[in-house]
């Protein structure tokens, strides 16, 4: 009787390991390794991974499309833009205003003559020696904006004075051209307007003025030619 029961014992030992196996389910390392070896063998996993890379591809293609479209509206602007900018700058008659040659040969000494340069009158003097004499003599520490005769005048051609004949205090034209206008009390220009005196050099040397008369750019190109501008 004993060994049937010592066998009996352990056949149902037996049955019952099997039955919680059987019943247990998969254990997690089965679930590990199953999870690690699952791979789409089938057409929907092809498909999800070309769905994917075409989205990743998508962002790149549209950037460069936007780029494109910029690129071609730039250019268009420009090109409607380009007529307009090219109307506004001068033309060949414009562009020869903005140089004058003058022949100085009819000016004799003591004489004065008024030119136009772009829009604006520019006195030239003919200056006598005294005139030059007492430009060059007046200390520098006498005038409201100091400067020297020297500066104002080319050098060999000390006789010759050109500035632009237009008050600095408020835009008016002197007197001091004509041998019958007032000259002001140095003997230069005077402007009636506010009370501006010049001198013989175009300084200010009394008045509301706060600056000598502007000398515009120019050179000699010969020994009676000036080219203003």
């Amino acid at each position: 009787m004993v060994p049937y029961q010592r066998g009996r014992r352990s056949f149902v030992k037996l049955s019952m390991s099997k039955r919680v196996s059987r019943t247990a389910g998969p254990s997690p390392f089965d679930l590990h390794v199953s999870h690690q070896c699952k791979t789409p063998a089938d057409g929907n996993g092809r498909n999800e991974e070309a769905h994917l890379a075409a989205e990743i591809e998508d962002p790149n293609r549209r950037d460069v499309l936007v780029l494109a479209a910029n690129a071609f509206a730039a250019v268009g602007a420009a090109s409607l833009i380009w007529p307009f900018v090219q109307q506004m700058n001068p033309d060949a008659g414009a562009k020869a205003l903005a140089s004058t040659e003058i022949d100085l040969t009819p000016v004799k000494e003591g004489q004065a003559i008024t030119v136009m340069w772009r829009g604006k009158p520019v006195f030239i003097r003919n200056r006598t020696k005294d005139e030059v004499a007492a430009a060059a003599k007046t200390p520098v520490t006498e005038l409201p904006d100091p400067e020297v005769d020297a500066k104002r005048v080319k050098a060999g051609k000390e006789n010759w004075l050109v500035m632009v004949g237009i008050c600095t205090h408020l835009g008016c034209v002197p007197k001091g051209q004509t041998m019958a206008d007032s000259k002001g009390d140095f003997g230069g220009w005077f402007c009636p307007c506010h009370g501006s005196h010049y001198d013989t050099s175009g300084r200010i040397r009394k008045g509301p003025a706060p600056r000598n008369l502007e000398v515009p750019p120019y050179e000699f190109v010969s020994d009676t030619k000036i080219k203003i501008g």
